[in-house]
């Protein structure tokens, strides 16, 4: 992301805030993953964080990058206790160390996608996550995704293609498949209201365990309020590191 100062051109966040069944079922996915200190990139209106809350979290931090974005951000989370706001980007959480790290329909929108995911490897500790979840299929992006400010829509292949040093991809799945006929071009439902449609997204999941471990990464995405959407679901683990006496 650029230096000066950002600012969100996207309209959508309000409308994808209603999005509650959506929110449910993506999240019920991503909270096994979710656990010790996390932190929230590209966090928005805060809507998703009380989606990911359990009884695993010890404190969650939301970075968002959009100065006025972050102000409504403050709001809707000072209710909840142990978590804070930083207006910014994970190369200023430089120093910071996180168990999860969380890209929830944010990577599509930094063009320097792999460096990013690098970057944010980085701040995990040894044994911790990195979740992602984007849109999935170039073939369904369209001009909604240009105007909200999208690079990209993933695949398992351009999603692995962004898993950083360091950490290992275990599997990788679709989430909501079946919400991709929707955005058949030969389907009259194409043209239908976005509310109805924002609900039913496809999806990725992929799974980066340490070494020797067994527990997934996860790769998600979400859609665009016109269309279905394909989640890449994705947690990255950080290799654990393992000693033997001489």
């Amino acid at each position: 992301m650029s230096r000066d100062v950002y600012v969100y051109r996207g309209q959508e966040l309000d409308v994808f805030a209603c999005a509650e069944r959506w929110k449910c079922y993506w999240g019920g996915t991503l909270r096994r993953w979710i656990r010790g200190d996390v932190l929230e990139v590209g966090a928005g209106l805060g809507v998703n964080t009380p989606v990911l809350q359990n009884g695993d979290v010890r404190s969650w931090h939301c970075v968002e990058p959009d100065p006025a974005l972050s102000v409504r951000l403050a709001g809707q989370i000072s209710s909840f206790p142990r978590c804070s706001v930083f207006t910014g980007t994970v190369a200023g959480r430089a120093g910071s160390r996180y168990d999860t790290i969380l890209y929830i329909d944010v990577l599509e929108h930094i063009e320097a996608d792999r460096e990013e995911l690098a970057v944010a490897a980085t701040l995990l500790q040894p044994g911790g996550h990195l979740v992602v979840l984007s849109p999935a299929h170039q073939f369904l992006f369209t001009e909604f995704d240009a105007a909200i400010g999208h690079y990209r829509r993933y695949n398992k292949v351009s999603l692995r293609a962004c898993s950083p040093p360091g950490c290992v991809l275990t599997a990788m799945f679709y989430l909501d498949s079946a919400g991709i006929l929707p955005r058949s071009p030969t389907a009259p439902s194409c043209t239908r209201a976005p509310l109805r449609s924002a609900r039913s997204r496809p999806g990725i999941v992929g799974s980066f365990p340490s070494r020797g471990s067994s527990i997934p990464f996860l790769g998600a995405g979400s859609a665009r309020p016109s269309s279905a959407s394909g989640p890449a679901l994705r947690p990255l683990r950080r290799p654990t590191p393992s000693y033997e006496a001489p």
